[in-house]
Parts: C-alpha cells; sequence; structure tokens
C-alpha cells in the first residue's frame, strides 16, 4: 500500500506544530523558575548566581532606602550577611515596604555584587502578628472575659453568659 503525498504533508505538520508546542512549554517553564536562595547561599553560589532568576529575602537595613520614582536602591540583612539591592520595577515598592520590614527581591545577581530586582514584596510585621497577652482585642478592655451566646435546646431564645 502506497501512502499518498498529502498524508505525508499531514504527518509531517502534526509533528513540526507537536515539537513547537513541546519545545515552548519546555522554555517558557525553565525561564520562568526562579530559585529562593539565602544572602549568604546567594554570595557562596559563584558564577551560578549570575545566570539564574533568584529570589532573596532579608530584613531592610535602617536608613538604607533611597527612593527615586519607581526604582529605590536598599541593603537586605540576614544572620550577619547584607547585600545591596537595585529595584527597578513597572510599580513602585509597596506602602508596607520600610526600615526594619522584611522584603523579598526577586530579579537578578549582578557581576556588579548588586542584586538587581524587577518585583518586590514586602511584609507588615506587626498587622499579622498574634496578639499578646493581656492586649485589648476589637475594643474590649483586656480583663473583661469573653461573652457567649448559647441556644437553649427546644426554644427559640439565647441566653447571654459571661
Amino acid at each position: 500500500m502506497k501512502i499518498r503525498p498529502q498524508t505525508l504533508r499531514i504527518a509531517a505538520a502534526v509533528v513540526i506544530i507537536l515539537g513547537t508546542i513541546i519545545y515552548l512549554s519546555v522554555s517558557g517553564a525553565n525561564a520562568d523558575k526562579s530559585y529562593y536562595v539565602t544572602i549568604g547561599e546567594l554570595q557562596a553560589m559563584g558564577t551560578k548566581a549570575y545566570t539564574r532568576h533568584l529570589r532573596v529575602a532579608g530584613d531592610v537595613a535602617p536608613n538604607s532606602i533611597q527612593r527615586s520614582g519607581t526604582n529605590a536602591h536598599f541593603v537586605l540583612s540576614e544572620q550577619g550577611h547584607t547585600l545591596q539591592v537595585s529595584y527597578q520595577g513597572i510599580e513602585p515598592p509597596p506602602d508596607t515596604f520600610k526600615d526594619g520590614s522584611q522584603a523579598l527581591a526577586m530579579g537578578t545577581y549582578g557581576r556588579d555584587g548588586v542584586f538587581h530586582a524587577t518585583e518586590l514584596q514586602a511584609k507588615c510585621a506587626s498587622k499579622y502578628a498574634p496578639a499578646q497577652p493581656g492586649t485589648p482585642t476589637h475594643g474590649a478592655p483586656a480583663s473583661a472575659p469573653a461573652k457567649s451566646m448559647t441556644k437553649v435546646e427546644g426554644s427559640e431564645s439565647m441566653s447571654l453568659s459571661n
């Protein structure tokens, strides 16, 4: 049985299309990877650090933030290691980005020893911290016990108890 030329063309087109889709999927997934490293690990990576997209976290050093429009230069510190960071993004740094806050910078490490970030996230340490014992919550005095409502079985009334 002889294969028709039209069938060969269709098969070749399918192979080329599938090959292109697979290549783009693999190369896109590799390009989108970013490795999380500590500042110490980053400084110990050697030449590998220059070719990878990385994420680095640390505390913003006091009085190190220099803002210029949507850009910022600052120093991250973590366990005795420091890292100069140059953020050049589309959006300005977040409002929670302040001295002493925890920040996550995403970008590349330059041969100049500066981390060039294109994305920046900052945590607000006090906003999500658990309440300290003895501190009032939601306007209730710290010494007042919480009140609870219980439904009495068999009736539609509810009782308020201390």
